[in-house]
């Protein structure tokens, strides 16, 4: 058990009875509400300090409700410091008229526009979107990247662009685990750290392994290239709450 404070920068929060998430409709467990209270008791004895909300895809029509009601948890939850929020990233600077109705939440520190689940590998290249993170800067917002091991070369690239824009890489660039394939996920991560503004979350590592089989030593090497590449200074600790319950039960 540690035996210090720990600081959770990524789990997320839902309640399905005021909201719909649209890809919960495939992952009957999760498809509940998901609430603090639900976290505090799964937590147990284990002392977190402070938390991270992460956003979870909501319908798009639902991004601003969604950053209110989290908002609303946190005057009952004070350890939710800090917010990351959705926003339209794609549409360039027009984002910047959004970005200003979310910066009126005190516990927003960055935004989230998922990725991985577009149809296009190039998505994250377009210059509207390019643009659009670019905006993030000037409200003093960090970019949380979120993707799978196939985007990692044009992640790189379009880190590299935006200097100006702290980056968050999500659940270690998700390397395909279950696979048992390290390159060249390992070598993309070590370039993509070579870049001062990008951090990295050693999270959600167990759910891209094999769900009912994994051990530690599955998920070992993966994690300690991540810690390599980016150093203890450029690491944060996230549970993917409760995402991660799929491939880790509670009390493991």
């Amino acid at each position: 058990m540690p035996n210090f404070p720990i600081v959770d920068t990524h789990l997320h929060l839902w309640d399905t009875s005021l909201f719909h998430y649209p890809w919960l409709d495939a992952i009957p467990s999760l498809n509940l509400p998901h609430l603090p209270c639900d976290y505090a008791r799964e937590c147990g004895s284990v002392a977190v300090e402070a938390m991270v909300f992460v956003q979870c895809e909501t319908e798009i029509c639902a991004f601003r409700d969604e950053a209110k009601w989290v908002a609303e948890q946190a005057k009952h939850e004070p350890r939710i410091k800090g917010m990351v929020a959705w926003a339209p990233l794609e549409n360039g600077r027009a984002v910047d008229v959004d970005l200003a109705g979310l910066a009126h939440y005190e516990i927003l520190r960055g935004i989230r526009r998922i990725i991985q689940s577009e149809d296009d590998i190039d998505f994250c290249l377009q210059p509207s979107f390019i643009e659009g993170v670019r905006t993030l800067a000037s409200f003093g917002l960090t970019f949380d990247i979120c993707i799978d091991h196939r985007h990692m070369k044009n992640i790189i690239k379009f880190a590299s662009m935006l200097p100006e824009v702290s980056m968050v890489l999500d659940h270690i660039g998700k390397p395909p685990i279950k696979e048992g394939l390290i390159m060249p996920w390992a070598n993309q991560l070590r370039e993509l750290a070579r870049l001062p503004h990008v951090f990295c979350k050693i999270s959600g590592v167990a759910t891209e392994a094999d769900h009912g089989r994994w051990s530690a030593d599955d998920l070992k090497r993966y994690i300690e290239v991540a810690i390599d590449a980016f150093g203890f200074d450029r690491i944060m600790f996230g549970t993917d709450w409760p995402v991660a319950t799929q491939a880790i039960a509670v009390g493991r």
